[in-house]
């Protein structure tokens, strides 16, 4: 007999190959399974399967204090699969599950593994040239405009959302996210959420949003002989219909996240201009040239994407306060909120930063 291998956090592999042996036999093969925690995730857990015909994705939302409206399986399932086919690159479906016994206690989805890098450090950058890194950058961005150009109605999401009033409930969501996370008083993120309710913008395009668009969240692959791209577009559990500058606002953010930390420990980048990166504002040209359009004066948006990470930070705090995350790193997450809140309120004031 195959010994199996100790089970990652929150994941019963035995159940898991329980499961799909009588529901997906297909994708297990005669092989004993085995998973691990597929590192770079600080929300829902992501592991990776081995062992049947061909490798598995496996994600479930993280342990312990979860918000309601969080980490919502069924609506990445929904979305990634109706995606499938589209010019956004998105990684093939098997399943949503929905059965305690199955391995996680809770909703969960399994997909096929795509091959690629997800560039989250500076040091991954030396396996290309700076010319394909600025390839990749504006693929970045021009990918972003051909999802913003998917009418929802077309691919079965016409009801994932309600586009009007969407500016409007997220910052209701995400003071409610605030307020069921809190561990400490934050003056300055307290301000801030309130400067962004005096100053809501008029949305000038509706479109299905991604909610946490930027480079690691996206895979890079090399075909032999060929020049990297974007291989999969990953992470789509905040998806939803609503304001497409939000999803401008957010790639802003991370595209200048180590700047905003000062050193990349606690939310690293792979993003160096020195390496080949362009400038935010050539982002934001391709974006445009794609979509056909202008864009809206950014300020307000990426002041509410500094937001939405100090929220969904310092909910992690409390979750690492709880004893319930899984991994390294997570002692140092609360540092970020203030300076994040700090550069949404800069972002507000119009200061170039």
């Amino acid at each position: 007999m195959t010994r199996r291998m100790p089970d990652p956090p929150g994941l019963d592999v035995a159940q898991l190959e329980a499961y799909l042996r009588r529901e997906h036999p297909d994708v297990v093969g005669d092989g004993t399974l085995s998973a691990r925690v597929i590192a770079g995730g600080r929300s829902n857990l992501t592991y990776r399967v081995d062992g049947g015909p061909r490798p598995l994705v496996v994600r479930r939302p993280p342990l312990g204090h979860v918000q309601t409206t969080a980490h919502d399986m069924a609506r990445e399932h929904r979305v990634i699969s109706a995606l499938q086919g589209s010019r956004v690159p998105v990684p093939p479906v098997v399943a949503l599950v929905d059965d305690p016994s199955a391995g996680t206690g809770g909703v969960f989805y399994v997909m096929d593994l795509v091959e690629g890098t997800v560039l989250a450090h500076p040091s991954q950058n030396t396996v290309y040239t700076a010319d394909e890194l600025r390839t990749v950058s504006l693929e970045l961005a021009t990918l972003l405009a051909e999802l913003h150009t998917i009418e929802p109605d077309r691919v079965g999401l016409a009801d994932l959302g309600r586009a009007d009033g969407y500016l409007d409930r997220q910052l209701r969501r995400w003071r409610t996210q605030l307020d069921g996370s809190r561990s400490r008083p934050v003056p300055s993120l307290d301000h801030l959420q309130e400067r962004l309710a005096e100053r809501v913008p008029t949305t000038r395009r509706s479109s299905i949003v991604h909610g946490d668009y930027r480079l690691d969240n996206v895979l890079v692959g090399t075909s032999s002989g060929s020049s990297p791209r974007i291989t999969a577009i990953l992470d789509w559990e905040m998806a939803t219909l609503g304001d497409s500058a939000v999803d401008l606002g957010m790639l802003g953010l991370y595209w200048h996240i180590r700047r905003i930390e000062g050193g990349g420990s606690v939310a690293p980048s792979a993003v160096d201009p020195a390496a080949g990166y362009p400038e935010f504002d050539e982002l934001v040209d391709a974006y445009s040239a794609r979509l056909g359009s202008s864009v809206p004066e950014l300020g307000w948006y990426r002041a509410f994407a500094a937001y939405k990470l100090a929220v969904i930070l310092e909910g992690i705090h409390f979750r690492f306060l709880g004893g319930d995350t899984v991994g390294e790193g997570f002692d140092r997450i609360g540092a970020l909120v203030a300076p994040l809140a700090d550069e949404g309120l800069a972002q507000l004031a119009g200061v170039v930063r």
